[in-house]
């Protein structure tokens, strides 16, 4: 998360102790013969510490365009502020707790039930919470979902789907059954040309493509009752609703739309659990996690206590139907201001699939582009550089991303293009 607002310094502990106190006190302390124990009491003349008051909205705060690490929610940073140093009269913060005390205990229970409200989650769902990004998920769904003469389908509609699917040729037979590389990831294809693989243990997509910014508007349904749909929501993870009974599998990392980087949010069909290949290494087996309630070892604490609070925020607002109602504006914003332009932006995408979340464009004049992200970023909008591997502009617009944001950026373009269309 990028941000520009002045850190608060930590505050100063100042005993004050005194050359006399430190006087006052025996070199040695030796027991009464009557063995009686007397207390002794030290005292300093101050050990408060304050905790800083929590700070309003800055407005030396950056729009932050990044594809994730993103920006969050400011009133969700603002209350993390305020809790940092004692956690709800706690006496500690979420960082120094112990994992299995009732203090984190009740934070990871109420970010569950909030995210199961959120998605409507069934029961018969299993909500992990995790650490190793959605990449290491990649080896954990085959792991944990077939053998290793099993075969296994792939949609692949950009640059992550390409990685989890070369990661599954390790521990399974994945068959690529359409790729979009060929026309550089710009289109998802028609579910009903999808030739499936008869017999596969699990049909896999990813949702939403951060780099290329191709999105599904809906999901293809696997060729047989036997076959489960996986899917890689990692960017559009809680931008709208999703039917969860759809799929068998979903997993996310946190850092993009729902807290920072470290935390991966596995929903599993719980039937689908306790299937691990022998080889599957202990942190990657979906049992083992499930059985302890995400507590087998460690978790990411404070990453998941952001994200509880993210989902506390989002069901605050109304819900998912609310929030994709407000990023479809923002979308429309901006993909207007694209094609409005007269070709001096061009986002590549297929409009029916173009992504709510990641936006991807291109100038007509490629020289200019270092200048156009150069210019924006001394206005306060920064992040705007395209993936390394498709070059351009790509202004990522989640959730937190307000809509002042994106009508910044908006007069911000229609601006450079009247400086240097001509």
């Amino acid at each position: 998360m990028s941000a520009a607002a002045a850190t608060t310094p930590l505050p100063k502990l100042n005993p004050a102790i005194t050359k006399t106190q430190i006087a006052a006190f025996p070199a040695t302390l030796s027991r009464p013969s009557t063995c009686v124990r007397r207390p002794i009491s030290i005292t300093c003349s101050s050990t408060t510490v304050q905790t800083p008051p929590p700070t309003t909205a800055s407005t030396d705060r950056v729009f932050n365009f990044a594809a994730g690490p993103a920006t969050l929610p400011e009133n969700v940073l603002l209350k993390a502020q305020s809790e940092l140093y004692n956690w709800r009269g706690s006496g500690m913060s979420v960082m120094e707790m112990s994992h299995r005390g009732k203090e984190f205990l009740s934070i990871i229970q109420k970010a569950e039930s909030d995210l199961r409200t959120l998605l409507s989650i069934p029961s018969e769902y299993s909500v992990l919470f995790l650490q190793g990004g959605a990449t290491t998920q990649f080896a954990a769904i085959p792991l944990n979902l077939c053998k290793p003469d099993d075969d296994v389908d792939y949609v692949i509609t950009g640059s992550w789907g390409d990685k989890a699917f070369k990661e599954a040729a390790k521990y399974c037979k994945p068959r690529s059954i359409w790729s979009g590389k060929s026309e550089k990831y710009t289109k998802i294809p028609s579910f009903d040309a999808l030739e499936q693989t008869p017999g596969a243990k699990y049909l896999h997509i990813c949702a939403n493509e951060t780099i290329h910014g191709v999105e599904f508007k809906d999901y293809p349904n696997p060729a047989s009752e036997n076959e489960v749909l996986v899917a890689d929501m990692s960017s559009n993870f809680c931008s709208k609703p999703v039917d969860v009974s759809k799929f068998g599998v979903i997993y996310a990392g946190a850092q993009k739309n729902v807290g920072p980087s470290g935390v991966t949010i596995v929903i599993i069909r719980s039937d689908l659990i306790g299937n691990a290949q022998p080889v599957t290494p202990v942190m990657l087996d979906y049992k083992i996690h499930a059985d302890n309630n995400s507590l087998y070892n460690t978790p990411p604490c404070y990453g998941i206590y952001m994200c509880g609070l993210v989902f506390e925020d989002l069901v605050a607002q109304g819900g998912l139907s609310y929030v994709e109602k407000k990023n479809a504006n923002k979308a429309g914003i901006l993909y207007d201001a694209i094609d409005g332009s007269k070709g001096f932006y061009r986002c590549p995408v297929e409009k029916s699939v173009r992504s709510l979340m990641n936006v991807p464009f291109t100038l007509a004049k490629p020289e200019l582009e270092a200048e156009f992200v150069k210019e924006a970023a001394k206005e306060k909008m920064v992040q705007l550089k395209g993936h390394r591997s498709v070059g351009g502009m790509r202004a990522s617009i989640y959730n937190a991303m307000p809509l002042a944001g994106v009508e910044k950026l908006v007069a911000f373009m229609k601006d450079f293009q009247a400086r240097h269309d001509g």
